[in-house]
This record gives C-alpha cells, sequence and structure tokens, in this order.
C-alpha cells in the first residue's frame, strides 16, 4: 500500500488531468499576463539567435559568444539580493512594468544600430550588460507576481508549470522562426519585431488588476532588510534545502547546455544541424516536463519528484559520457531536459508556497541568483576542468554529483517532510490528516 501511495503521488493526481493543466488560465490576470508573455518571449528567442548569428558573423570569434552570454547573465547573481528587496518594497507589477520597458528599449537600440549605423563589439557587451542588468531586477519580480495573478492559491503550482511551458514552447518556436527570418530579412529586422512584440506584454501588464501594496519590510536600510531575507531562507530548512538544490542543478546541470555545441562536434562529428536536434530533443523534454506537473493539483509529491528528477539527471549524464552516436544521444537528450524543468520547477513551487508573503520577492530573488547566476560560473569553471579531462570525463563528473546530491536529499527528505507540512497546513494547502497517515505523506 505504501509503495502504491508513494506512485500515485508521482502522477497527476486529479480526476480532470487535461482540463487542469490549463487551470490557471481561468484567473483573468493570469490570463492575460500568460498570452502576453508568449508572445514576447518569442520575440526573445527570434533576437537571441539573430544576436548569437550577427555576432559570429562579424567576429567569427567563439570566444565572444561565451563572453556575451557571460556578461548578459552574471549581474543576476550579484544582484538579485539587493534586486529582491526593492521588489517587495516596490511592487512587483510596478518593476515588471520598467524592465520591459527597458527591455523593448534594448531591443529597439541594437535594431536601430544594425538598421541604420555599422553595429561594434563594443556597443553588443554594452547592451548585453544592460540586459543582464535588467533580468536581474525582472526575474525576481516575474517570479514573485505569480501568486497575485492566480484568482484560487491551490492554482499557483499549475500556474508556476504553465510558465515553465510557456518559456519552453518559446525556446522551442523562436529560434526556429528567427533562423528562417534572419536569412529572409537580416538580423535587425529581427531585432526591431522583437522590439514591438513587447507591446503585448506591456498591454497585458496595464489590464491586470491586482491589489499591489508597497511591502514595508521594517526598515529602511536595503543592506539590512537583504540580510535579513537571507537570514529568512538560512533558518528555514525546506528553503535553504531547495535553493542549494537550484545552485547545484545550475553548476552540474545546466552547464550541458553550455557545452552541448562542442560534444555535437568533437565527439559525435557532426553539424550545426545535428545540434539542433539534440536541441529540440531536451527542449520537448523540458516542455513535457512542464506539461506534467502543470497537470497536477497538489503540492503532495514534489520532493519525491525533485528526488527522482536529479538522480534521473546524474543518470543520464553519467550515460552521455560513453556516448559517440547521433541516435542515443538524441534520445538520452528527452529524459535530460524533462529531469532540468521538473527538478527545478518543483523547486520553485515550494519556494513560492513555503515563503511568507513579506519575503517572497527576496526569496525567488535567492531562487534567480541560484538558477540564473550560477550556471555562467558553473560554465567557466567546468569548462577549464574539460581542458584536463576532456568532455565524456567532464559529462561523468557532473553526473555523479548529481546522483550524490539526489540521495543527499533523499536522506533529508523526511526531516524537510515534517517542516513543510506544518507550513502547508497553516496556509490551508493541505488539510491535517491522522496522525498514523501523516508520515506516509510526501512534500
Amino acid at each position: 500500500m505504501g509503495g502504491w501511495r508513494g506512485l500515485k503521488e508521482l502522477l497527476p493526481n486529479n480526476t480532470g488531468v487535461w482540463k487542469q493543466t490549463f487551470s490557471s488560465l481561468k484567473s483573468r490576470n493570469y490570463r492575460l499576463y500568460f498570452y502576453g508573455q508568449m508572445i514576447s518571449l518569442i520575440g526573445s528567442f527570434v533576437q537571441s539567435i539573430a544576436l548569437s548569428w550577427l555576432i559570429y558573423r562579424v567576429t567569427g570569434s567563439v570566444m565572444l559568444l561565451a563572453t556575451v552570454s557571460f556578461v548578459s547573465q552574471i549581474p543576476s547573481f550579484f544582484l538579485t539580493p539587493v534586486t529582491g528587496v526593492l521588489v517587495d518594497r516596490i511592487g512587483r507589477k510596478r518593476v515588471l512594468i520598467a524592465t520591459q520597458l527597458a527591455f523593448m528599449i534594448q531591443a529597439l537600440i541594437l535594431a536601430l544600430l544594425t538598421l541604420v549605423f555599422e553595429i561594434e563589439v563594443w556597443q553588443i557587451i554594452g547592451l548585453s550588460l544592460f540586459i543582464g542588468l535588467v533580468h536581474a531586477f525582472d526575474m525576481p519580480a516575474r517570479q514573485a507576481i505569480t501568486i497575485d495573478l492566480v484568482d484560487n492559491k491551490e492554482n499557483l503550482s499549475n500556474a508556476i508549470a504553465l510558465n515553465s511551458a510557456m518559456f519552453n514552447a518559446a525556446r522551442l518556436i523562436g529560434p526556429s522562426i528567427g533562423g528562417v527570418l534572419v536569412g529572409l530579412i537580416g538580423e535587425g529586422f529581427c531585432f526591431l519585431i522583437n522590439g514591438l512584440s513587447y507591446v503585448t506584454v506591456l498591454y497585458s501588464l496595464n489590464k491586470i488588476r491586482i491589489k499591489e501594496v508597497k511591502k514595508q519590510t521594517g526598515t529602511h536600510n536595503i543592506v539590512r532588510d537583504m540580510n535579513d531575507g537571507i537570514l529568512y531562507a538560512y533558518r528555514s530548512m525546506p528553503l535553504r534545502s531547495a535553493l542549494i538544490m537550484v545552485g547545484l542543478i545550475s553548476f552540474f546541470g545546466f552547464s550541458i547546455l553550455v557545452f552541448m555545441p562542442a560534444f555535437v562536434k568533437d565527439i559525435l562529428h557532426r553539424g550545426s544541424d545535428a545540434l539542433g536536434f539534440v536541441m529540440a530533443s531536451i527542449g520537448a523534454g523540458a516542455l513535457v516536463a512542464a506539461l506534467y506537473l502543470a497537470a497536477r493539483k497538489s503540492v503532495l509529491g514534489l520532493g519525491k519528484i525533485i528526488m527522482l528528477n536529479t538522480f534521473l539527471l546524474g543518470v543520464c549524464q553519467c550515460t552521455l559520457a560513453f556516448m559517440d552516436a547521433m541516435l542515443p544521444v538524441i534520445l538520452v537528450g528527452f529524459p535530460i531536459g524533462f529531469a532540468l524543468i521538473a527538478s527545478v520547477a518543483s523547486m520553485n513551487t515550494q519556494l513560492q508556497m513555503l515563503s511568507d508573503e513579506a519575503y517572497r520577492g527576496r526569496v525567488m530573488s535567492f531562487y534567480t541568483m541560484a538558477l540564473m547566476g550560477v550556471v555562467p560560473i558553473g560554465a567557466m569553471v567546468l569548462g577549464y576542468l574539460e581542458k584536463f579531462v576532456g568532455l565524456s570525463y567532464l559529462f561523468l563528473i557532473n553526473g555523479v554529483v548529481c546522483v550524490l546530491a539526489a540521495l543527499v536529499y533523499e536522506i533529508a527528505r523526511p526531516a524537510l517532510r515534517r517542516q513543510m507540512r506544518k507550513v502547508y497546513v497553516e496556509k490551508g494547502l493541505v488539510h491535517e490528516i491522522a496522525t498514523g497517515m501523516a508520515s506516509t505523506i510526501d512534500k
């Protein structure tokens, strides 16, 4: 019975599973946000592929590609603890409107420099750094506002999963559209299209009606507020564990996306078309994982999902280390994409469900720091290590670390379960049940 109950917690736990998959779209505010963001994200990925092509076409430098990626992500690591404080103070909707306007301006400047002038490398790096700074404000606000958009807080986990589905669908659609448009109309017009796509998200944010209150955190000292948020997250074992796991997966899991072009070229001895197939397989797995989580109605079983998918990610990376044929790599790409999103999206849900309202912006800023800020650091450290051990052994090392992380998390899961249950019951997310059955419930 215990084994069957544990298996049931991993399945979409409701009778109307397909109807439940999109249940948060019933909320007017979330529906406006979802469709506006979907169009804007597709435009962002169109710009991303066009910018990468422009950089390599103009310079022929792989190092510059890595540099642009680094400067556009590293600000999130250093700034999000501070920006999380500001998000809690200023208000999430206000911050998002400002960041979307900034993204629009950056895209239009890129379009102007490319179409009218001859864009230079320093301008690309400067605008990429600007985007990184804006992302440091945008991501905590984007993560924290989700709970304000759904009418029924039981749909929060569904909304978070749909956010992941939206992102991964855009990641599949945007680059394919961008690749065609670059050949047809050039990079400059791709940047212009992205700039215009922000009109939709600005319109949707303007139409959203939520009670936006400036949250006073008890002091006017930003550093003190930041430290207060750090202590709040550190003193909570469930929050602390989730943030550590996100950081580990970002460092040893998401780095696979950075090194996949080199793996395809140097290990598989294939071209860019093969890379496209591998990345599409990873993207498809990520999209299925997001839809799977969206089909779940309850927070029950998230801990088990985190453990199993971290373990799956490790096993897949270890397996990949011994592969040198195209088809097996494509096949293993699907579970890698599934495991990446299933694990981090589940931890996103836990963090939002467990955080107090006054601290949510800061907690989600730590999540952003662990998710986005750690990736470029991991890429640089592991890229240096690759010179000594090679790509195959690097994937093996990453896989072993993920497997060990999953085993340690499994050991800690009973204690995490007890602490999370108290919070879930207090917030009315789960109902208290008989003591004899309580120990069998997983979170």
